[in-house]
Formats: C-alpha cells, structure tokens, sequence
C-alpha cells in the first residue's frame, strides 16, 4: 500500500542566546509524507485473527517447533492484564531488542503488526550505498516476523528524517554546538512522523525496543498523565533520550524490555531462537550507516583551516580543518605533541579553537549553566521547591542539582538555571538535560551556551589573536613543551563525564 500526507514542517526557533534556531521539538500534529510498503507474505489482517488472548500471561507457547517457558513476569511492561487484546504497532529495527519487545508483545496475546523505519537519506553517497546496513537489518526482521506469523510492513520516512533530524544536525555543527540526534529521531520520527502516519489504522499503541517504563493510568482515571519511569536496567536505561516527548506522544507508548535486564533480553533471544540472536549490538548514528561521521561533515559542511590556540597563553600552537569538526572536552584529533590537550573554547565567528592541558584543574569546572526548549512530560512545570536530579548525558550517572525558571533576556520562552551538587567538566552546549524525580524523568530540555559566567578561562591575549583577520602575523606555530606529568585528575575520569576522544559527533544510543 501507498500514503502519501502533507509535507511535515521544520520545528525550529530562534535561539534565546544564539542567532539561530535551537530545538523546541512540541508534538508533531502536521501529517507526513511518506510511502509504506509491504514487505510479507501474510496478508495485512493476518495477526488480527490468529491469536486468542489470555489475560493471565501464559509461561509456555511456541516458536517454531518447541514450547518455551518464560517467566510471566517479562510480560509485565506488555500490558497483558487488559481485557482484550490490543492492537500493536511494533517498530523493529532488525536488532535484537525489538525483536524480543515484538516476541514479548505477541506471547502477551495481542495484535501486533511490525513497522521497519527506512531513513536513508542520501542518493549522492551511492559509492556509500553497498555498505548501509539497512537491507541485513530487514532481513533479520522478516525473519523475526516470519517466525509468529506477523506482517512487516516498511516505512519511507527519508524526508522527514532529513527536514527534521539531518538538517537541525548540520546546522547546529555549523553554529558550533554539539546535538543529539537520538532525542530528536524519538520525539519527531519515531514517535511523531510515524505515529501520525498510522493514526487511520486504528493501532491502539506503539512499541519499540527501548529500556524504559511507561506507566499509563488506570481505566477511571484517564485524564490523567502516563509517567516516564527507569527501566530496570539502569545501566542500559534509555529515558534520557525519550525525554522530550510530549504527553500526548507518551500516552501511545509501550516498552515491553523496561521490566528486563539486558542480560536476561539476549538469553530471551536464544530461548525465541531468533534469527539475529547473536547478533552484535549497534553503536553509530542511524541514518549514516557505515559512513564515518568525518566525510558526512565535510560533505555538508566541508572544510576551513583555522587556528588553535593556547587557552591560557594565547601561544600559535597548530591549524585544523574547522571548528565544527571539534567539541568541548574532546582530545583526539588535534594533533599537537606534549599532550594530552583538550577543546575547551571555540571561537565559531573567527573560526579558532582553544585547547589547553589543564582540562581538570579544579579552577576551571562547572557547576552552573542554563536549559532552553524546555519540554515537561506532563504536560506542565514541575514543583521548583522539589529535590531534584538530572543527567547531562546519556548514561547511569545522575547528579542531584536544584532548578529556577526564569524568562530568557531576548525571548518570552522560559529557561531554568540548573545547579549541579557536584562538579561536571563536559556540559556541552547543544546536548539534552534530563530531568528526574527518584525514577521518574519528568523532562528535558538544550543546554545553552551560557554558563552563568563560568566557561573555561580564555586569556585576553589568546582572545585578540582570535580576532586577527590575517592569522598569517602569527608566524609559525611555536614549539610545544612537554607537560610534566601529574597525578591529578586527567586520568581519573567520573562514570560517562570523561572527555570525547574523536571527532565531534553526536551523542548516540546503543541499539539493537
């Protein structure tokens, strides 16, 4: 079958410290285009009639030829106490976590239909084409749901992805900020492109292989809103990047592994006999597949030789390739001897860098800094005199910290000042800030570029030389003195607070 909807329209708006758009991501209402085809033998209704429900979860049922035992109590994120089934929309990535959340949907006695999400965006990176995962990742899905006799149909979401995640990417490396594109392909692909397109079809929820818990209220009591909750696995817990969802986007969501250990998802597998069940979980950015994130920002942003230099000195050290190549905190890829040294300034408008081997002095932390788009999950601020804890990225470290609204200086848009009860050296701006009340994520919102007056200290010289319109003055870069070393904090680094090693790319999730 062929849909074809209106054109889905960018979410962006001007920044209230920057003069460009930054993410505001509200519900996605505007109906997509997109094409979906099928990719099944079975007709279309098949699941609709194949499966009678038993709302107490049986432990036995079959795959392939063998009766499996499982533990009732992995059904639990399944919504298998309702009174009938439910008809379920599965997105299957082709990876093992989806794979088993479908599995653990249709054991549970519900309608499931599975939906593969294709985002490929790109015609002039054919020489790429070969090498994109995608057609092995919709192999291991057909076979998934060949397995339970479930249809599979394909989703064409290329335009979407490009107008809403690609783009925002590009231009936020181009205004030197670091994005997330796991946030923004939840709250307006996954869960707002594709759940527009399947509003006619009548599916009663959405599921997916992510590690969280959706806690939907109860039957009399529905004006009231879904929580956000942690997944059992904290380590594997993937709330930080749903946290920007709106109400009405969450109250269509299942997680059926929230309930399940990661461990215990894989020995799943193996007891599914699942095609991809040893299949390796995924690390990259969705829609790049195995093209390094390098030539995709030079394709699109190309390249520009600049200076770096020496934060505390002002002191000519290299040149790079562009500033949006780099980000605070990042080590490798400068280049530069007598090491380590670390991106701690960008100068986006004299396109300079400043480094310094001082990272971690205990002067130069932060503890204070801003979040703008502010997005609540339900649906209304919280209580500001409440105990607090967040997370800068994603990952199980969270930090108690205390929380003010106050209204943006250029903009009506309300911002919250987020205070840390601890030190973190690698806020950057452009990533997601999660909110959390004990396991419940409440909300997130941008980091912004102001630090309440605490960025790294960049001397006035190394500031004037930035400045300098013809950077040949500076002569050749000097002679780098190898650093003593210390034994203070450089090789000591916190759980996920360490400093990126690589290019600047975005922040992505592991899945499978």
């Amino acid at each position: 079958m062929l849909l074809r909807l209106g054109a889905l329209t960018p979410l962006l708006r001007p920044s209230l410290f920057s003069p460009k758009p930054i993410l505001l991501s509200p519900l996605i209402t505007p109906k997509p285009f997109f094409s979906l085809s099928s990719f099944s033998t079975a007709p279309f209704q098949s699941s609709l009639v194949s499966h009678s429900f038993n709302p107490k979860p049986t432990t036995l049922f079959e795959s392939g030829k063998n009766a499996i035992s499982v533990d009732p109590y992995y059904l639990s994120c399944c919504m298998a106490d309702k009174d009938k089934p439910l008809r379920v929309a599965v997105l299957l990535s082709g990876g093992v976590d989806s794979s088993v959340a479908l599995r653990l949907l249709h054991a549970a006695g519900h309608h499931c239909t599975a939906f593969y999400l294709k985002i490929w965006f790109q015609e002039d990176f054919n020489n790429f084409w070969s090498e994109c995962p995608w057609e092995e990742d919709l192999k291991f899905a057909k076979g998934v749901c060949d397995q339970v006799g479930v249809p599979l149909e394909v989703v064409h979401l290329t335009d979407e992805y490009w107008s809403n995640v690609v783009s925002y990417i590009i231009e936020e490396y181009r205004c030197g900020r670091t994005p997330n594109p796991d946030v923004l392909c939840n709250t307006r692909i996954k869960f707002g492109a594709f759940i527009d397109a399947i509003n006619n079809m009548e599916f009663d929820y959405v599921a997916s292989g992510h590690y969280a818990r959706v806690i939907h209220p109860v039957s009399n009591q529905i004006n009231k809103p879904s929580v956000l909750e942690l997944s059992k696995d904290k380590l594997k817990d993937q709330t930080y990047f749903l946290s920007h969802l709106a109400q009405a986007q969450l109250k269509r969501l299942i997680f059926p592994l929230g309930c399940i250990p990661k461990e215990e998802v894989r020995n799943l597998a193996s007891k599914f006999d699942l095609p991809n069940k040893d299949r390796k979980d995924s690390q990259g950015i969705c829609f790049l597949g195995k093209i390094k994130f390098s030539e995709f920002v030079v394709r699109h942003i190309g390249e520009s030789e600049g200076v770096i230099l020496e934060a505390e000195t002002g002191d000519f050290l290299g040149i790079h390739r562009g500033f949006w190549f780099y980000t605070i905190g990042q080590r490798q890829g400068l280049r530069l001897p007598g090491g380590p040294w670390y991106v701690v300034e960008k100068d986006v408008k004299n396109n300079v860098v400043f480094v310094s081997r001082n990272y971690f002095s205990l002067d130069k932390r932060r503890r204070s800094f801003r979040v703008g788009s502010l997005k609540w999950l339900s649906g209304s601020p919280p209580d500001m005199t409440s105990q607090f804890q967040c997370k800068v990225r994603h990952g199980p470290t969270f930090y108690d910290c205390s929380v003010k609204i106050e209204l943006g200086e250029d903009s009506p848009e309300e911002v919250v000042v987020v205070h840390l009860c601890e030190d973190d050296q690698g806020l950057a701006a452009g990533q997601f800030t999660a909110f959390y009340q004990g396991r419940t994520c409440i909300g997130s919102g941008v980091i912004l570029e102001s630090w309440d007056d605490k960025g790294f200290p960049v001397c006035q010289k190394a500031l004037e030389l930035a400045r300098l319109e013809d950077k040949s003055k500076l002569g050749k870069p000097v002679k780098i003195k190898v650093k003593p070393e210390t034994s203070d904090q450089e090789s000591v680094q916190k759980d996920g607070i360490g400093p990126d090693k690589g290019l600047a790319e975005p922040r992505v999730a592991i899945t499978s």
